[in-house]
């Protein structure tokens, strides 16, 4: 079993910065990709990044230039750095899960784990 727990959502006026963190444990792979997605109520889940074994990314057209994303492979641990925070970035974001991907994946259905969530709210 595999567990993904995210943490570092908050409460930041526009043109803040958040980090978000997601810890993987439990069973491990040689490689896996992760994503980020996000979720506003009524909305479909919005892919926002994506980053393979080797730590080349890709990004949402929405989020390019202001988010980043990396991960420390020792850690099992990913992150997303959010800077320049608007209002319409608020949302729950998820961190998501691909065994053995080798590619980018913007699709949820790709991606065969997921965390519970962690709430990022930007007041205007």
């Amino acid at each position: 079993q595999v567990q993904l727990v995210e943490s570092g959502g908050d409460l930041v006026q526009a043109g803040g910065s958040l980090r978000l963190s997601c810890a993987v444990s439990g069973r491990t792979f040689s490689s896996y990709t992760m994503g980020w997605f996000r979720l506003v109520s009524g909305k479909e889940r919005e892919f926002v990044a994506t980053i393979r074994w080797i730590g080349d990314t890709y990004y949402a057209d929405s989020v390019k230039g202001r988010f980043t994303t990396s991960r420390d492979n020792a850690k099992n641990t990913v992150y997303l750095q959010m800077n320049s925070l608007k209002p319409e970035d608020t949302a729950v974001y998820y961190c998501a899960l691909k065994i053995y991907g080798n590619n980018w994946y913007v699709e949820p259905a790709s991606y065969d784990y997921w965390g519970q969530g962690t709430q990022v709210t930007v007041s205007s």
